[in-house]
């Protein structure tokens, strides 16, 4: 039997400032170090990706993992 996907939910001990990027990380099971510097680099390099407003909205969305 197939486990169960994680939910969208902010990591509470891998987190930089929100754990957003901690939980996406854990959700497909990526290295969040990783996806964090991908972000930031797109982000930056990218004026049609406003990295600041999405980060914002998914810490908005994205409710925090319970224990």
């Amino acid at each position: 039997m197939a486990d169960k996907p994680r939910p969208f939910t902010r990591s509470r001990h891998d987190r930089m400032i929100a754990g957003v990027m901690g939980g996406i990380a854990r959700r497909f099971g990526w290295n969040a170090t990783l996806l964090r510097i991908v972000f930031v680099v797109v982000s930056i390099a990218s004026a049609a990706f406003p990295g600041i407003i999405v980060y914002l909205i998914l810490w908005l969305l994205m409710p925090e993992e319970t224990d």
